[in-house]
């Protein structure tokens, strides 16, 4: 086990980025157009990456395996985005942005990281704003506000229940005009198969034309990996059904490091699972908490009758309901981190208290009763009516409740076929987003040379547990400002030497294993599809390595998997040839991908001995049930390496040291 160097700059962490900025080697203007640099994935994090690369003079070639960068997972961002304005003059500050996101991922991410994501956070909203997002406003036309959990003031910014899209039509925007320009060259409908490394150094890659099937040797003077998150490893999940490690997994196989890969959330408000034919899950923006309640039955009869269907929900009276958050966390109530209130939400069903009528009884109620007659009796007081009727109050409070969140309501409507303005809402925790990813430095490289990884494709901003509205500040931070500015110092040595040409034998080398790599799936000739495999594969991972894990569980997920993975060897069947589109042979390469991590995501929570955020060893909990950290033993990020074999990986720590937000004991209460 080695220690690894994030060369964090020294100095007082409110002068940090400032005075790293001010010491960086730069690129000159003129000299920007002879460097090339790739990045793969155009989500938020990519998507402004290589449009603020090429608005500097960079020439950028971008690829995505979506026939558009508008079809990225980053479009189905529902909430909202975190930014310390205080606008809401309710208190609010960057410390106190740095202080809820290292207290919310459970004191397991960097202090320096996380206080340069808060410092960047109001230049992204001024940024967006200046793109014409649409963000939310007040009456008086002032951007408006409001709360996400673990916070206790006002600072997500919104648009409707579409900010991801809003937000992805800015970058995108962006991105076209250097497109249109001639500063960024996109590839569509291409899949990044390898990294070249030449001399140790990253030095480009091999992409598959997923229209074609020709794979491509692209070079450049720098990689950016920007591909998102490895949720999908569970199946069914609230992304995108192509989302999907391979990119980083690839990289990671290269000699780059992956940190944290047990770290991965849970979201507590998606549609729950109907059916064991599902693939797809959906998720309900934790924005709903602001105005939703969330409750069970008191009684089990009550609730079973509820899953009989003998009784509707609006049937159960007041004091016949247990809002359990707010029991749990009266400081809090129902805007507790997603960790917490997804784990009290399964010990309420695993009690026997859910509601829904599926193999697991796994379902909560969210319910806008409440906030619609609330809302209901303002609307009638600001127009004059005092003593409004019940009929006026509840039209006017739903009249509200749709400004706010129509879209989303609509949503729910269509998928359940149930009007969440007359009866709660069903909700229960889903794979959602993934703190862990690829190990990188205070720049964003990774521990190759030329290589950066940005967004959700790495650990470095969210610790244990990510806080709501934060994944779009993080990947905006990222692309927009930390990655052009810090990208410079690896690119600057690099002016005047001769770099090599798609003919190195290093290119050749890469493109004949991707190639071969792809001729193996299609030769097996077995009876089992990919998507087979991949439900197989998830449904270990979820029941061993999802909200709860245990010694015992993850020990028989690490005999499990080899298992399953040996059968995936040589009993997949692939149909079709790798000559055209084929996207059967696409989802193999990613299963296979996934099965390795998964590996590596039941490793690393075995040999963590704690419960820190959303990683929750069932063993290691205070009497109240809440995650129990030892940070005596591990106060570190974990970093795996390849070793070849995918159930021995080399562990490498990164020490956690914590001077502004000193360790404590977490609490909501």
């Amino acid at each position: 086990m080695s220690k690894l160097n994030s060369r964090i700059p020294e100095g007082p962490i409110a002068e940090k980025w400032t005075n790293h900025k001010n010491h960086m080697k730069l690129v000159a203007p003129n000299n920007r157009p002879k460097i090339d640099v790739i990045v793969v994935g155009t989500g938020l994090a990519g998507a402004s990456a290589a449009a603020s690369l090429g608005e500097m003079g960079y020439n950028v070639k971008a690829f995505c395996f979506q026939d558009s960068p508008r079809r990225a997972h980053s479009i189905a961002a529902q909430g909202g985005i975190n930014a310390a304005k205080n606008y809401q003059n309710d208190g609010d500050s960057v410390y106190r942005l740095f202080y809820d996101t290292i207290k919310g991922g459970d004191y397991r991410a960097r202090e320096a990281n996380v206080h340069r994501l808060a410092e960047v956070s109001g230049n992204i909203i001024d940024q967006c704003v200046a793109q014409g997002v649409p963000f939310a406003r007040e009456y008086g036309g002032l951007l408006d506000n409001r709360s996400f959990g673990g916070t206790q003031v006002q600072r997500t910014f919104y648009a409707a229940g579409q900010t991801g899209q809003q937000l992805l039509l800015g970058a995108y925007s962006a991105l076209s005009r250097q497109i249109g320009l001639g500063r960024v060259k996109m590839y569509h409908r291409h899949e990044m198969m390898d990294l070249v490394k030449i001399d140790g150094k990253a030095r480009g890659i091999i992409a598959r034309n997923l229209v074609t099937g020709e794979l491509e040797r692209h070079s450049a003077h720098a990689v950016v990996i920007a591909s998102g998150g490895y949720g999908n490893v569970y199946f069914l999940s609230t992304n995108a059904m192509g989302s999907n490690v391979s990119a980083a997994w690839k990289v990671h196989k290269r000699g780059a490091m992956f940190a944290n890969p047990c770290y991965v959330q849970i979201h507590p408000t998606c549609v729950p699972v109907h059916g064991t034919n599902q693939s797809k899950l959906t998720l309900m923006s934790e924005s709903l908490r602001n105005s939703g309640r969330i409750w069970v039955p008191k009684k089990k009869e009550d609730a079973e009758a509820i899953r009989e269907g003998r009784l509707k929900p609006t049937q159960i009276a007041e004091e016949d309901r247990d809002y359990f958050l707010e029991r749990r966390y009266p400081a809090f109530g129902n805007l507790v981190p997603r960790d917490v209130a997804s784990r009290a939400a399964k010990e309420r069903c695993d009690a026997g208290y859910g509601i829904e009528a599926n193999d697991t009884n796994e379902g909560v109620y969210l319910d806008f009763a409440t906030e619609i007659k609330n809302k209901g009796r303002q609307a009638a007081f600001a127009q004059g009516d005092s003593n409004p009727s019940e009929e006026k109050v509840l039209a006017l409070g739903k009249k509200w409740i749709e400004e706010k969140y129509g879209n989303l309501f609509q949503m729910y409507e269509k998928i359940t076929d149930e009007n969440p303005y007359e009866t709660p809402m069903r909700i229960y925790p889903a794979s959602h987003y993934t703190m862990g990813g690829l190990w990188v430095d205070y720049e964003l490289q990774t521990n190759i040379p030329g290589l950066y990884a940005a967004g959700e494709a790495n650990f470095s901003d969210h610790g244990a547990n990510r806080l709501g509205a934060s994944a779009l500040m993080q990947g905006l931070a990222d692309g927009y400002f930390v990655l052009p500015s810090t990208i410079s110092s690896g690119l600057a040595p690099l002016l005047g030497k001769t770099m090599p040409g798609i003919d190195h034998p290093a290119f050749k080398e890469a493109e004949k294993q991707a190639k071969d790599r792809y001729s193996g799936y299609l030769n097996t000739k077995g009876k089992r599809s990919p998507d087979w495999f991949h439900r197989e594969l998830g449904k270990i991972i979820w029941d061993k390595c999802g909200m709860e894990r245990t010694k015992e569980g993850l020990q028989e997920a690490l005999t499990d998997l080899p298992a399953l993975y040996n059968e995936f060897k040589s009993d997949l069947r692939v149909t079709g040839t790798g000559e055209t589109t084929n996207q059967t042979l696409e989802k193999a390469g990613r299963v296979d991908d996934f099965f390795q991590l998964g590996m590596a995501m039941c490793q690393d929570a075995l040999t963590r001995e704690e419960s820190c955020g959303a990683h929750f060893r069932s063993e290691y909990q205070t009497p109240e049930g809440e995650a129990q950290r030892d940070d005596e033993k591990f106060c570190h990020v974990a970093a795996f390496e390849w070793t070849g074999d995918p159930m021995n990986p080399k562990r490498n720590v990164e020490e956690l040291v914590f001077e502004t937000a000193h360790l404590a004991t977490r609490s909501y209460k």
